[in-house]
C-alpha cells in the first residue's frame, strides 16, 4: 500500500516519493538507530520511585484488573504495576530498561534501571493527578452516578517522557483494562496509529504520538458514551491537571494537541473557551506563558458510523461518499499531528493547509483506495478497481465539501 506525507522532514514512506523508496528506506533506519543510540547514550541512571501505599497504588492501578471470581491474568499487585511501568519505558525508547516492584512494610517501591535521572518524576506526577481522579470517582460514587461495570482507569503504560503529541478522547473502553491491561489496546487507537503509519511515521514510533488523555478515566462498555457525559465536573481538577502536564515536553516545549469526537470538542469549549471543528485549529494556555496548537477531530471510529449504509436508507453509495469524506478528514488530521509531532515549531495553521490538499485533493484517489482498503476491506487492486469506477471517481473530486446528512450521528 503506498503511503503519502508532505512535512519537510526526511520522508519513510512510499507512494509520492516512490522513486526514492530505496534512500528513504535507508534514511528512515538510520534516523531510527540514531534515536535509539542517542536513548541508549543517555539512559545510564536507575531510578527509585515511592509509588506510596498499597491502598493508593491498588486504586491508582485498578488492581485487580481484569478479575471476575477467576483471574483472567492472575497477577500480583507488583506483577501489574511493573507490567504497565514497562510498558511505559519501551514506549519511551529505552529498550533495555527493567521495572522491578516491591513491596516493604505495605508501601510499594518500583526500582527502574537503563533510563535518564529524574525518570521518576512525570511518573510521580501522573500518580498525584491519579489522586484527584480517585476523588472525582469516589464522589461520583457517593452521589450514586458511578455504575456497577464502570472501572477508574488512568492512562497507564504511555511514554512518560520522550512524547511528541497528545489524543484529547473520551473514555477507554473496558476491554483495554480487562483483557489486555493496555491503554493502547483498542479498535480506536489502532485505526489511528495506521493512520499515523499511513503519514510516514513507522510502525513501532506511533506510541510516542499517542498519549492518550480520556476526560472520562472510566474504562466502559463501548455504549456508555451517553451517559458519561454527565460525570466530566466531577474530574475537572484531574483534566485540567493532566492537560497541562502532558501538553509540555521534558525539554519545556509545548506539544500539539488532538481532540477526537464531538463530546471532547465541546468540553474544550466548556473549559477553555475554543471552538474546533472538524480540521478547526485553536490554541489553548493550560499554564502561563504556554501556548498548545489544538486540532479538532473526528473520533478514529466516527467512520464506521459514517459509512454505514443504514444511516442513509440502505444507500450504499451515499454511505461510500460518507465514508470517503471522513477517510480524507481523518488522514488529513494525522497528517497534521504526524508533522506537528516530529517538528513542533511547523505553523499549525500552513501545514493543516498543505496537510488537506494533499490529502483531499493531490491524493485524494490514495485516500479512495485506503478507504476501500481498510474500511471496506477490498483487497488493494479491488480498491483500486473500485476507485476507478465513474461513480467513485465523481465522488472523489468532492471530498472537500460537506458530509451528508445521516440518521444516528454519533461521537
Amino acid at each position: 500500500m503506498s503511503k503519502c506525507f508532505i512535512i519537510e522532514t526526511p520522508p519513510t514512506q512510499r507512494g509520492v516519493y516512490a522513486n526514492k523508496d530505496m534512500s528513504m528506506k535507508k534514511t528512515a533506519a538510520l534516523s531510527i538507530a540514531l534515536t535509539a543510540l542517542t536513548l541508549s547514550l543517555t539512559a545510564q541512571a536507575d531510578v527509585n520511585v515511592k509509588l506510596g501505599s498499597k491502598e493508593r497504588v491498588t486504586h491508582l492501578f485498578a488492581y485487580p484488573n481484569n478479575c471476575n471470581v477467576i483471574c483472567f491474568r492472575n497477577w500480583t499487585l507488583e506483577q501489574t504495576v511493573e507490567h504497565y511501568l514497562t510498558q511505559s519505558v519501551q514506549r519511551d525508547g529505552y529498550a533495555a530498561a527493567k521495572v522491578a516492584v516491591h513491596n516493604d512494610n505495605d508501601v510499594i517501591y518500583a526500582d527502574i534501571t537503563g533510563v535518564p535521572g529524574g525518570y521518576d518524576k512525570p511518573l510521580s506526577a501522573l500518580l498525584n493527578a491519579g489522586d484527584l481522579a480517585y476523588a472525582g470517582a469516589s464522589k461520583l460514587n457517593a452521589d450514586n452516578k458511578f455504575a456497577y461495570n464502570w472501572y477508574l482507569f488512568l492512562p497507564l503504560g504511555m511514554a512518560l517522557e520522550n512524547r511528541k503529541s497528545v489524543e484529547l478522547l473520551h473514555f477507554p473502553p473496558d476491554y483495554s483494562l480487562t483483557q489486555a491491561q493496555d491503554y493502547l489496546f483498542s479498535a480506536t487507537t489502532d485505526r489511528w496509529s495506521e493512520l499515523l503509519t499511513d503519514n510516514g511515521i513507522p510502525k513501532e514510533q506511533t506510541p510516542a504520538y499517542q498519549t492518550i488523555i480520556d476526560i472520562a478515566p472510566i474504562a466502559a462498555p463501548s455504549n456508555a458514551g451517553k451517559d458519561l457525559e454527565n460525570v466530566y465536573s466531577y474530574f475537572t481538577d484531574y483534566q485540567t491537571n493532566m492537560v497541562k502536564q502532558l501538553t509540555q515536553s521534558a525539554v519545556g516545549t509545548s506539544l500539539p494537541m488532538v481532540a477526537f469526537g464531538a463530546p471532547v470538542r465541546a468540553w474544550l469549549k466548556q473549559q477553555y473557551n475554543v471552538t474546533v471543528p472538524v480540521l478547526g485549529l485553536a490554541s489553548i494556555s493550560p499554564a502561563g506563558g504556554q501556548s498548545v496548537p489544538v486540532l479538532g477531530s473526528n473520533h478514529p471510529s466516527y467512520i464506521w458510523n459514517a459509512a454505514d449504509k443504514s444511516n442513509y436508507g440502505g444507500d450504499e453509495t451515499r454511505a461510500d461518499e460518507a465514508g470517503l469524506k471522513v477517510m480524507g478528514q481523518d488522514l488529513s488530521a494525522a497528517c497534521w499531528q504526524a508533522g506537528m509531532g516530529q517538528k513542533p515549531t511547523n505553523d499549525p495553521a500552513a501545514l493543516l493547509k498543505q496537510c488537506t490538499t494533499n490529502w483531499q485533493v493531490t491524493n485524494k484517489v490514495e485516500t479512495c483506495k485506503l478507504f476501500f482498503s481498510t474500511v471496506r476491506k477490498l483487497t488493494p487492486d479491488q480498491a483500486a478497481a473500485k476507485c476507478r469506477t465513474g461513480e467513485v471517481s465523481r465522488q472523489i473530486k468532492q471530498l472537500q465539501k460537506p458530509l451528508p446528512e445521516m440518521k444516528n450521528a454519533q461521537l
